[in-house]
């Protein structure tokens, strides 16, 4: 298990859930907006290594006082011993939250038939023609996230998706495209960009403003009712 570190407090990041989050190693993706650039290459020398020894001691530590743990990264179901991670949690009785890329379709199934998740945020990166490029793979066979996004899609827990919108990989029209591809009554969040610094390429990226988003909001609104902004 490759764990990088943790939040030990978070009111964000699992909706309506006193939590913590813990954030794990690698991404098979290299968006150039991501803010995590250290967990998605695996480079972390600065920061001692979490072990899962360490986080599970915490854990039994705050049962009473949290309610929940966000696995994010990274991208976490790249790690195959993560079913057997989360089994450990939930048997202190917290309630988990997984954030995902899609790309992992088998792994996100297993956990979810298991009863080991109970919501996932699935990052949906823009529209098919348009991932390769947003992604930074631009050979990018769409197959997984389809997958994963029809999966989710179908019930089987709950879930968001998500977009972080950034100028200039995504437009109107892209984003139009994005709304027709997962239209239906989901939850879906248009996130703003921000630089926090350690992206991986953040040359002419930028972020659009609070009208634009608005805009770009009532779009989407037109195949995917319950869409909202987040931290715009």
């Amino acid at each position: 298990m490759q764990l990088a570190a943790f939040q030990k407090l978070t009111l964000l990041d699992f909706p309506g859930t006193v939590a913590c989050t813990v954030f794990t190693k690698g991404c098979n993706f290299r968006c150039p907006f991501c803010h995590n650039a250290s967990l998605v290459v695996g480079q972390t020398e600065n920061e001692p290594a979490l072990t899962e020894e360490t986080l599970l001691s915490f854990l039994e530590s705050r049962t009473g006082i949290l309610e929940g743990v966000a696995i994010t990264g990274g991208e976490p179901l790249l790690q195959r011993d993560m079913p057997a991670l989360l089994a450990k949690i939930k048997a202190l009785g917290y309630k988990i939250k997984l954030d995902t890329n899609g790309s992992v379709p088998d792994m996100l199934e297993q956990l979810v038939s298991a009863g080991l998740v109970d919501y996932v945020a699935m990052d949906i990166k823009n529209a098919p023609e348009q991932y390769g490029k947003t992604i930074g793979k631009d050979a990018f066979d769409m197959t997984s996230v389809t997958r994963s996004k029809t999966f989710l899609m179908e019930g089987h827990v709950p879930f968001e998706f998500r977009t972080t919108v950034v100028r200039p990989l995504h437009d109107k029209e892209s984003l139009t495209a994005l709304a027709k591809w997962i239209a239906g009554d989901e939850s879906y969040f248009l996130q703003g960009f921000s630089d926090s610094g350690q992206l991986l390429a953040a040359e002419g990226l930028s972020a659009y403003s609070e009208q634009e988003m608005q805009e770009f909001l009532q779009c989407i609104k037109t195949y995917v009712p319950n869409a909202q902004l987040r931290g715009i």
